[in-house]
This record gives structure tokens, sequence and C-alpha cells, in this order.
């Protein structure tokens, strides 16, 4: 396969799947971002959405600098609101997006994942998908089961059939 076209298609599953979590930032139902998976003393359903933010911000930033990145936790007081929390997914999800990029075109590697940019890709979309499950399952045990417009043909269709 043409490196050009790998580059597109691992560049657009990265967009794809930046667009499937803002898509379901989006469908959370009012009073749904304070949800929490029952029996847990884990994040809320805002705090899961921070907690994306940061890990891809400090990994980007590990990666560019070599540094760690100290960014607020949000661990108290109110979490951010859902446009603001939008925002800084969508820089995020750029600023992959620009690594990946870098990365591919330039034969640049990626800090530790034996310095792999598939390899980087590949844990950061099964890291999210994990916390996209922990906010499906706070949503839904907290009484705010989303329509199957979302939970299936949203959340999967758009990966499955690109819509």
């Amino acid at each position: 396969m043409d490196p050009a076209e790998v580059e597109r298609q691992i560049l657009a599953a990265w967009r794809r799947h930046n667009e499937i979590l803002l898509f379901l930032l989006r469908s959370v139902p009012r009073g749904g971002m304070a949800a929490v998976p029952s029996g847990s003393k884990g994040r809320d359903v805002a705090r899961q959405f921070v907690h994306l933010d940061r890990v891809r911000r400090g990994w980007v930033a590990f990666h560019r600098t070599g540094k760690r990145l100290t960014l607020p936790r949000f661990h108290t007081g109110p979490p951010p609101p859902k446009a603001k929390l939008r925002a800084a997914l969508v820089a995020s999800g750029k600023d992959v997006g620009a690594l990946i990029q870098e990365c591919l075109r330039t034969g640049a590697a990626p800090r530790m994942f034996g310095k792999e940019i598939v390899r980087w890709v590949a844990y950061l979309i099964s890291h999210e998908s994990h916390h996209r499950g922990q906010i499906m399952l706070a949503l839904k045990q907290s009484g705010f089961r989303l329509p199957e417009a979302v939970g299936v043909q949203g959340l999967w269709g758009k990966w499955i059939f690109g819509k």
C-alpha cells in the first residue's frame, strides 16, 4: 500500500475516533455529567472526559519535550461545562493528529510504545474506548440510558458504516 494512503487511513481512523467521542459528549443528557457507575468511587462522566483530554495533552507534550506536563485535575469543585470539554477535546484531538502526521511523514518516533506511532495510536484509541464504556455504564446505571441511535448506531455505526 502506498505510504500516503496508509497515512490517510491512520489519520482518518484517529479523526473518526475523536468524532465518536465528541458525539458521545454531545449526547450526554442534562444531569448526566455527574453520573458515576454504581458502587464506584471513581470519576463522574465529566471527569472522564477531562481525564481523556489530560492524557492526550500529556502524551503529546511528553513526545515533543520528554517532560511530563502538569495539568489541572478538577478533582474538587465543579467540573468544566460541556462546551469547555468539547473545545479541549477538539484541540487535543488536533494535537494528536498533528503528532501522528509528523511521525508518519518524517519518521519521527514517539517516546515509548516501542517507538511505533501506530502502536501509540492504537493505545490511545483503546484507552479512550475503555473510558467511553465507563461513561456509558455510569449513564445507564444512573438512569440516563442513551437511545439506540446513540449507543449502537452512533458509537458503533460511525466506525462500521462511517455515518
